[in-house]
């Protein structure tokens, strides 16, 4: 193996980089190039880890070979799989996500109509949560102490609007799930997704924070090693953008994502990985 530049050699060259023998400026240059070095270590990893996972090998033979855990190679590789994943797909589908969870991304359109907007954001998805009592989702939120009629008199407060209009392939929900979501290790059941497959209901247009949402409920799916979306996956997802207004108004009714993660590994306890083809 070609050995990587060593220490000296990184010294030297953040030195002739650098214009002036000004050890601030040296420092900043070295602080560029640090990061640079792990955006390209990340990038590095990230393209053989994909090619193991093209070529079938599991997160445990995976995990095996870094010297980690599995949990801790969802964790750092989940986000970049999922816009992989998003990017291969050429249309809009919706075969990943369970029932409940469609039910909720329609409710979120209806939502947005509601409230005037063309587009539906994360806090209308929020909002969507609420229309699947029985969803692991909504479960979690009212044991945290979360209401629609709070989360409704929250999104008043704070009105969000509508991004410029975007093409339909943008909405978002650009197969959730696919096989990289790591079918061998599904977990737990959003109940009554058993008929995630049935049923087509129309996929709204959603706001850039909205994509990101749907993006984000992926990738919590693919470190939580589960082949589907559901309403926990959803709702996890919300706060992954802190610059969401449905992840302040989470955090500012008291519910933590480590509270609501905890609730929703507790209510998934009971249930069984849905079945998707």
């Amino acid at each position: 193996m070609t050995p990587p530049p060593n220490l000296q050699d990184l010294i030297d060259t953040v030195r002739h980089d650098t214009s002036t023998e000004n050890p601030l400026d040296q420092l900043a240059t070295a602080a560029a190039a640090v990061a640079e070095l792990e955006d390209t270590s990340d990038a590095l990893l990230g393209y053989f880890v994909d090619r193991c996972r093209r070529e079938g090998r599991s997160w445990s033979e995976i995990s095996a070979a870094l010297g980690v855990t599995k949990q801790a190679v969802h964790k750092r590789f989940a986000a970049n799989l999922a816009d992989q994943i998003i990017a291969s797909v050429p249309a809009p589908t919706m075969e990943r996500f369970t029932a409940r969870a469609r039910v909720a991304i329609a409710s979120a359109a209806l939502a947005a109509r509601d409230a005037g907007r063309s587009q539906a954001g994360a806090v209308h998805i929020l909002i969507g949560l609420f229309a699947e009592p029985m969803g692991i989702a909504a479960k979690a939120l009212e044991e945290l102490g979360v209401t629609r009629d709070g989360v409704r008199a929250a999104v008043q407060a704070q009105p969000v609007a509508d991004d410029p209009a975007t093409p339909a392939e943008d909405a978002g929900a650009k197969d959730a799930g696919a096989k990289d979501a790591g079918a061998e290790d599904a977990g737990a059941k959003d109940a009554g997704s058993a008929e995630a497959g049935q049923g087509a209901l129309p996929t709204p247009r959603f706001t850039a924070d909205g994509r990101r949402a749907l993006r984000d409920a992926l990738a919590v799916a693919l470190e939580l090693r589960h082949n589907y979306i559901g309403t926990e996956h959803l709702l996890l997802g919300l706060y992954r953008n802190q610059d969401s207004p449905a992840a302040a108004i989470l955090i500012g009714a008291g519910a933590s994502e480590a509270d609501a993660r905890a609730h929703i590994l507790e209510l998934l306890r009971g249930y069984q990985p849905p079945k998707v083809s």
